[in-house]
């Protein structure tokens, strides 16, 4: 199912393209674009609804043609050029007397007429594949959306509702609003509206919140909370860091007119528990990018091109959010090599993911982690799919230092008042995720008895803990030896 924009459509009807099979979940939307586009060429529109018939734009309905078989029988019988849009046809395409109807209209076709079949999702018939091409409504994009904001924003003004929405506000609130549909967008913006009691420049922040809330569910997407700072919040990593800064370089102004090409993406590997994670979120908020998480393990389907279809709608949702920051998850798990008893399932996803990661335009920045990175299938590996490796190893000395310095001062402690080296010195071995375990650890200890937290109890209890570096030392030092001329190190 390809995803073309109204140019597109403009242009098959101009070259009088016979049928077109369109996969659209905004029917009003949809047919602005459709009469926009035959409009430019001078076409005419006919468009049939079960419940009308076939009607001609600005005339009524035609006698008897509510039967979708009677609609096309008097579609072959115009003589005239036209654009014919069936809407919601789907349940009729059950007949296969009337795909077999359809097919022969087409075929007949000599007058440059483009038959237009609209539903909200679609199964091709075999028998039209030879000659359907298949259409999907994209996203509205940017100056739409500005559009649907402004249209919006007066209606609810003039139904008396308060609203102070700056023009900074208006063009945030049209960005919140990436990847849904324009019916969708409005109705969105209304559902704040009214919960709040007024429309203003705070409204931004429910609107993201609410739109979250659409995407979870059946969808293998959801819109994460960015965390409070930045990266300035994940502790040691400074190559990894540093990196980070650089490629961000590439989104302000100056260095677009420099010609500096936006980074596309980083794979992060290594040891559990050591900040992958964290920098995904921390990345987005530095940047002040949406984050996505795609959770690989919601993609499959029990239905056959189910799970494909899943992951093309979640990246085009994705990409229509665009700017924004995809985090995959362990994304082994989703596009680990594959075996002959999946039916060739898990190839074709990872096919559909590595045809986007190379043919999408910049604007989607992806973060993806993995803890067993020996499970990706080397394609999946080849240079240009991400513009960096980095692996990310136990933290070191300094490192640790840096962690339990970030750690005490979240909980309203004062580091300097803490022995950090000592701290580090305790802690070899250990994770970032483990450093932070033991605090939080030793702060019920201190509780529990009276005391307050210190750098003994800590100690105590990093003694007590036992870290993945022992329990998993042969899993570590195997992914250490992966990463050996494969990966840089964070």
């Amino acid at each position: 199912m390809r995803r073309m924009d109204a140019e597109d459509l403009r242009s098959l009807f101009a070259s009088r393209h016979p049928l077109l099979l369109v996969e659209e979940q905004d029917e009003e939307r949809f047919l602005r674009l459709l009469r926009g586009a035959a409009g430019e060429l001078g076409l005419p529109v006919w468009i049939w609804y079960s419940t009308k018939g076939l009607a001609r734009d600005g005339f009524d309905p035609q006698y008897g043609t509510r039967d979708a078989a009677l609609a096309l029988s008097f579609v072959a019988d115009v003589a005239d050029a036209a654009v014919f849009a069936f809407i919601d046809v789907h349940p009729a395409m059950a007949d296969p007397t009337l795909v077999r109807r359809v097919k022969d209209v087409v075929q007949g076709n000599a007058k440059g007429q483009t038959l237009v079949l609209a539903a909200p999702s679609w199964t091709v018939p075999p028998e039209l594949a030879g000659v359907a091409l298949s259409w999907k409504l994209p996203p509205p994009e940017e100056q739409e959306l500005e559009g649907v904001v402004s249209r919006t924003v007066s209606d609810i003004a003039s139904r008396g509702t308060f609203v102070n929405l700056t023009d900074a506000g208006r063009t945030q609130l049209a960005d919140a609003l990436r990847g849904v549909s324009s019916s969708a967008a409005e109705q969105l913006i209304q559902q704040v509206a009214a919960r709040r009691g007024m429309l203003d420049d705070g409204a931004v922040a429910d609107v993201r919140g609410a739109k979250a809330e659409q995407l979870e569910g059946s969808s293998p997407l959801e819109v994460v909370d960015l965390a409070a700072g930045g990266l300035d919040r994940v502790g040691g990593l400074e190559n990894l860091k540093s990196w980070l800064a650089l490629r961000g370089t590439a989104l302000q102004p100056a260095g677009q007119a420099f010609g500096l090409e936006p980074p596309k993406g980083v794979l992060l590997t290594g040891v559990p528990g050591c900040g992958k994670s964290l920098v995904a979120k921390t990345l987005a908020a530095t940047w002040g990018y949406p984050l996505v998480l795609l959770d690989p393990a919601r993609l499959y389907g029990k239905y056959v091109g189910e799970s494909e279809q899943r992951l093309a709608d979640a990246l085009a949702t994705v990409q229509a959010m665009a700017p924004a920051v995809l985090w995959i998850d362990e994304i082994e798990k989703g596009f680990a090599q594959g075996g002959a008893d999946d039916g060739g399932l898990g190839e074709r996803i990872l096919g559909t993911f590595l045809r986007w990661m190379q043919d999408r335009p910049p604007g989607v920045f992806v973060i993806a982690t993995a803890n067993e990175v020996d499970q990706l299938p080397p394609e999946f590996l080849r240079k240009g799919r991400f513009d960096e490796i980095f692996f990310v190893d136990l933290p070191r000395p300094a490192e640790r230092e840096a962690i339990f310095r970030l750690q005490l001062a979240k909980r309203k402690r004062v580091p300097a008042a803490f022995d950090l080296p000592k701290l580090a010195a305790g802690s070899e071995g250990y994770s970032g995720s483990e450093i932070e375990t033991a605090v939080v650890g030793a702060m019920y200890r201190a509780f529990a008895a009276g005391r307050d937290l210190d750098t003994a109890e800590i100690l105590e209890e990093l003694a007590a803990t036992h870290p993945l570096s022992r329990t998993r030392a042969e899993d570590i030092a195997a992914l250490r030896a992966w990463a050996h001329g494969r990966a840089t190190a964070a």
